[in-house]
């Protein structure tokens, strides 16, 4: 089955999935699979790998490796630029950064990276990143004009436009350890105006913030600093996980 099959279904069946950021950059590979080891444990629903500019080479193959030998779950590359690609993973979120300033975001590095992942089979998940204030790191490298928190319009219109492109999947980000999570209005707006699937990621740190976007409407929750911080990491991801099961539950019927 393929990964965004696999994915689509856990949504289907469930109401929402959850999946485990992990940078490269942040921890050796064998730190990374135990990472992974314990997400899965907890059951997060899938490994996604990259988040960082340097995040390539040899440490990202190490990394993507290291995972797959201590889990089943896929493996899904979060690419900051076209050096993020191993022939190691199971796919790749194939993503346009559309509120950047630079066309690199937002095409550039796409040009460079797709003969790559044609070449190594992976499989493409073609998806629109849309970083929201405050943005951290990602929306400075990316040179983001960030979508102001209030602005939920200008949310569902970047999303519209994702739809109407063909990307089949719509990444809300408030940027790695964001005091503030992307706002549960914006995702509700962007929910009732599209029919992508719908990830939110940043400053989720509380299984309470987790489970009222899942109810919002966000298909997909993404944790990975609150998994790189937490000294008891199968306890936290496990705490994030349940709330979104319970919350999948009301989503489903709702």
């Amino acid at each position: 089955m393929k990964v965004e099959e696999r994915l689509r279904r856990i949504i289907s069946l469930h109401g929402a999935a959850h999946l485990t950021l992990i940078d490269p950059e942040k921890q050796s590979p064998e730190e990374a699979g135990k990472m992974a080891w314990e997400a899965d444990a907890a059951g997060t629903d899938g490994i996604m790998v990259g988040g960082s500019t340097r995040a390539g080479g040899k440490r990202l193959d190490d990394t993507v490796i290291s995972i797959k030998e201590n889990t089943d779950l896929p493996v899904i590359l979060f690419p900051a630029n076209e050096t993020g690609i191993s022939a190691h993973a199971d796919a790749i979120f194939f993503m346009s950064m559309l509120n950047s300033r630079d066309t690199y975001y937002i095409t550039g590095a796409q040009r460079l990276g797709a003969p790559v992942v044609k070449k190594l089979g992976l499989e493409p998940i073609s998806m629109a990143y849309l970083v929201v204030e405050p943005g951290g790191a990602v929306g400075r490298v990316g040179k983001a004009e960030l979508i102001p928190r209030d602005d939920k319009e200008l949310a569902v219109a970047y999303a519209l436009a994702a739809q109407f492109f063909g990307m089949r999947l719509v990444y809300l980000e408030a940027g790695s350890g964001a005091d503030r999570p992307v706002p549960v209005e914006m995702i509700r707006a962007v929910r009732k105006a599209t029919d992508v699937i719908l990830i939110v990621g940043g400053g989720i740190k509380t299984p309470e913030a987790a489970a009222e976007r899942v109810r919002a409407g966000a298909d997909i929750i993404v944790t990975g600093t609150l998994v790189e911080q937490s000294v008891d990491r199968h306890a936290r991801i496990k705490e994030i996980v349940t709330a979104i099961k319970a919350a999948r539950t009301k989503k489903a019927k709702g």
